[in-house]
């Protein structure tokens, strides 16, 4: 699968969970969306975007078993966090919850908005090992109380690499009346959805991570009655009443045109899902998914330390955390990876813990993990606390 990817051949490259890698004939459709714009930019940007969206819009509804009329497209999660944060109305006092195992930025949205309208962010501890999904949703639910007005959590964590029982909380949350907005940012093309089932308030997810499209890709879902509660980010020609627009929906005419821009991500989507189909994507995954055991069981047992992953937790597919022991430096540790070994791998801080996460995709070997665990059983020594 390597031949499909433009990435670096000198480099053992194991972080596709960050940005994502886009395969040839994915990059390939997004630049003919790109030449045609700029053949006729009047003929297509002012005539013809919204059919060519609509019907991107139906085929990732399909992926992701949601109406196509309740998704809009938009540049990524965080971008869609801050929609949700800055539309909701809530008063002070009122309580968002959230979990330690959040993704930055999205939590500073929510620090930013509760520092203007008095609310509180309250994070709720998950320790690792992680139990059951449901034994995880009830430690979860220690914290929501009567002021709970808001549930923002991700449906993969980023900085710990878990699935969080997430269509249990929203089920929870439903019969509690708290609105549920879950960060879909890891999920999308790494595990399969269905979100009419789960019915999440809001559902937040990248195409240009898992499902492997052009950067600058995600998506928004709101259920249908929520919709009305959403105000746009930037003002432009779809507000109003006199909008010219022909969607026949607020939700689509108030995000799909912020004003001139290059949706030529967001129409390669369809490509994206197109290659996962022509390759067999759950073969590959599941090759990917052993080649990351292997390698998860043969780093913890050069540390001795165990596993994050309880055979009673969900499983991870294409991206998981390894322990590492305290080192004096986790930046220093994974620059050394990369400048001495060639390999691009994120090492995180996570509440005092130090872990390796790692991304297998199509275009990883065995042997990538190979020369990751050799490389960490000679740094760990050099760099121990």
């Amino acid at each position: 699968m390597k031949e499909h990817y433009l990435l670096d051949p000198d480099i053992i490259f194991l972080n596709h969970g960050s940005f994502g890698a886009t395969p040839r004939p994915v990059l390939k459709a997004y630049q003919a969306w790109q030449t045609r714009l700029e053949r006729q930019p009047v003929q297509f940007l002012g005539r013809e975007i919204w059919n060519e969206l609509k019907q991107a819009r139906q085929i990732l509804g399909n992926y992701l078993n949601a109406d196509a009329d309740d998704l809009v497209y938009i540049p990524n999660a965080t971008f869609g966090v801050n929609i949700i944060a800055r539309s909701l109305q809530l008063a002070p006092g009122d309580e968002i919850l959230t979990t330690d195992h959040e993704y930055g930025a999205c939590e500073n949205v929510w620090k930013f908005v509760s520092q203007k309208n008095g609310a509180i962010l309250v994070k709720q501890p998950i320790p690792l090992r992680l139990a059951s999904p449901t034994e995880v949703a009830e430690q979860f639910w220690q914290g929501v109380t009567p002021k709970t007005r808001v549930i923002f959590i991700s449906h993969i964590t980023s900085p710990t690499a878990v699935s969080m029982p997430v269509e249990i909380i929203c089920q929870k949350a439903r019969e509690a009346g708290i609105l549920t907005v879950i960060d879909g940012a890891h999920a999308p093309g790494q595990i399969p959805l269905d979100l009419i089932a789960m019915e999440p308030d809001f559902y937040l997810g990248n195409c240009h991570k898992w499902m492997q499209s052009s950067k600058g890709a995600g998506f928004l879902y709101t259920r249908p009655e929520l919709q009305p509660l959403l105000e746009p980010l930037v003002v432009s020609w779809g507000w109003g009443e006199n909008s010219g627009f022909t969607t026949g929906s607020k939700y689509l005419d108030y995000f799909e045109w912020s004003g001139t821009h290059d949706p030529s991500a967001y129409l390669s989507i369809p490509a994206a899902i197109q290659f996962q189909a022509e390759h067999h994507w759950s073969v590959i995954q599941e090759r990917c998914q052993q080649i990351l055991a292997d390698g998860l069981k043969r780093i913890e047992k050069l540390t001795g330390l165990e596993t994050v992953y309880s055979d009673q937790a969900a499983p991870f597919v294409q991206m998981a955390v390894v322990r590492l022991p305290r080192v004096r430096e986790i930046s220093a540790f994974q620059r050394e990876l990369l400048q001495k070994y060639r390999i691009e791998v994120p090492c995180i801080d996570w509440n005092g813990q130090h872990f390796i996460r790692i991304s297998v995709q199509a275009y990883n070997t065995e042997a990538d993990l190979d020369t990751l665990v050799d490389a960490v059983e000679e740094l760990l020594p050099q760099h121990s606390a």
